[in-house]
């Protein structure tokens, strides 16, 4: 649990640039053999596509850092539940385990899709969700 605490905070490091850059905050990395082999937050508003999600970007890093499509044995942690798409990539890319923050109840694939990760992935839930959840709230209170 305190590598998930630690490896998390890293990730909500990735959602307060994302926060600081008017994307919504949320942030990514994966993790190998104990080492961050990449970071990534939301790039959608920066690139103009609505598939530049944090998770997205980072698994595509992670592979490029790897040299081949699989993170079988890495760990994703992101800051909230993915989405159905970002739940797809995970399960192609076959990772091993992902740890998420925040549940997000009105587009999370636990809702839509709870099969679509890969059968051996461990899923474990609610890391520093209490603090993505804050960072997710005052961005779109600052919004309003």
């Amino acid at each position: 649990m305190a590598d998930d605490v630690f490896y998390m905070n890293k990730a909500l490091e990735e959602a307060r640039r994302a926060y600081d850059e008017d994307e919504i905050p949320v942030g990514a990395v994966v993790v190998c053999n104990d080492r961050i082999i990449a970071r990534a937050h939301n790039l959608t508003e920066t690139l103009t596509d609505v598939t530049a999600h944090a998770e997205m970007q980072v698994i595509t890093a992670a592979a490029g850092v790897l040299g081949g499509k699989y993170l079988n044995e890495c760990t994703l942690y992101v800051t909230l539940e993915p989405c159905v798409m970002c739940a797809g990539a995970i399960g192609w890319s076959q990772v091993k385990r992902v740890v998420y923050g925040a549940s997000d109840e009105k587009r999370g694939y636990t809702k839509f899709a709870p099969q679509s990760l890969h059968p051996r992935t461990e899923v474990t839930s609610g890391v520093l969700a209490d603090e993505a959840v804050t960072l997710m709230t005052d961005f779109f209170k600052a919004k309003r």
